[in-house]
């Protein structure tokens, strides 16, 4: 073999070598692009849109710690824990710690915005929290189970889905107090049909066909209804409602005025009226919606904002069986989003010496509690 020859076979095997390694190279895929989660600003702030879709999404909700003390039985949270032991000395705080879990959620459609809200509540303290009377309560700490507060839809102005009666939600509920039911003004806990009219120059309108919950659960094909107008300006609001109870064939209505005097007060009075001949005949005189004692009822308050800490809220309610609450509170802003509220309240019970006209299982005729209520809201 020459030299030639011999160059050339090594040029051949070299190649040869090159190409056998060049088909045995790894490969770097190219890294699948990011996709980082976008604000959505569209419904207001804490909103994102939910990867891959066009949904915008809102986390949030609050933790909550009430302590309470006062007149067992008169109110439905600020109270003490009666003697559990039958000597008298063994009276002790009432107290309820509470997680809250809310989401909203926002889309445009062709058929206007779609949305969602849910609030689910955890909760967990000694017996008043349950609304317990006291001589049915139990005065140990338990968790108190969940509680599905809110889970609706709504497209465009049709909603559907577990929401509290637009009998209290459109008008606004009451005060800005811990205890605003010392004089009840309805119920709350409700699947419902409902829609809503905005007619974009101050007026809107709602009609709620609604099942009611526990005794007041509809009884038949017949839905209770409501109905409510409301005029909003930049002074105020006018609102009224109207109810029937397909249960019992009766009929209850509030109207309320809300009224912004200054940049730090505001005020507001509300009266209800309803029919209760069937409600006496077979009930407690007290329906889902009538829920005040007698034919007629009242309530009035106001928030009175000392700095952009703290305010003061009041509200004071009377009704036809002679009831009488009053409610007060400083509230305090310690940090954004963490707030501590110190209330005091006032029941009388309405008629001679009968305490089943009052509310909630008062024990005596006039009672006195309060509560501390620390909440951080997210």
């Amino acid at each position: 073999m020459n030299i030639k020859s011999l160059l050339l076979g090594s040029a051949a095997a070299l190649i040869a070598v090159s190409g056998a390694r060049a088909a045995d190279a790894v490969v770097v895929a190219e890294p699948e692009p990011a996709e980082y989660v976008k604000i959505c600003d569209v419904y207001g702030a804490g909103y994102f849109y939910i990867p891959g879709t066009e949904t915008c999404l809102r986390i949030g909700g609050y933790v909550r710690y009430d302590i309470g003390v006062g007149d067992a039985g008169a109110f439905g949270g600020a109270q003490n824990v009666p003697d559990h032991m039958g000597d008298g000395d063994h009276d002790t705080y009432w107290k309820n710690a509470r997680f809250t879990l809310k989401t909203w959620t926002g889309q445009e459609t062709e058929l206007g915005t779609l949305k969602t809200y849910t609030e689910t509540r955890f909760n967990f303290g000694n017996n008043y929290g349950d609304y317990d009377f006291p001589q049915t309560g139990t005065f140990e700490a338990h968790n108190k189970g969940v509680s599905l507060n809110f889970a609706w839809i709504q497209l465009g102005g049709l909603r559907v889905g577990k929401d509290e009666s637009a009998f209290d939600t459109f008008i606004g509920y009451a005060g800005n107090v811990i205890e605003d039911t010392i004089v009840p003004y309805g119920n709350f806990d409700t699947n419902v049909v409902q829609y809503y009219f905005d007619a974009g120059n101050g007026f809107s309108a709602v009609v709620s066909l609604e099942e009611g919950a526990g005794a007041d659960t509809i009884d038949s094909y017949v839905p209770h209804v409501v109905g409510g107008l409301k005029w909003t300006q930049g002074w105020g609001a006018l609102t009224g409602v109207v109810s029937y109870d397909s249960n019992y064939e009766e009929v209850a209505g509030k109207v309320r005025l809300d009224v912004n005097v200054s940049n730090e007060l505001s005020l507001w009075i509300m009266g209800g009226y309803g029919s209760d001949d069937n409600l006496n005949d077979f009930g407690t005189g007290r329906g889902f919606y009538k829920q005040w004692g007698g034919n007629w009822a009242v309530w009035g308050g106001g928030t009175y904002k000392f700095n952009e800490k703290t305010s003061f809220n009041a509200q004071i309610s009377y009704d036809d069986w002679k009831n009488l609450g009053i409610a007060a509170n400083i509230a305090y802003d310690v940090v954004p989003g963490f707030t501590v509220t110190a209330e005091v309240d006032y029941q009388n019970v309405g008629g001679a010496d009968d305490l089943s006209q009052g509310w909630v299982g008062a024990t005596k005729k006039s009672n006195v509690a309060g509560i501390l209520r620390f909440q951080r809201s997210f």
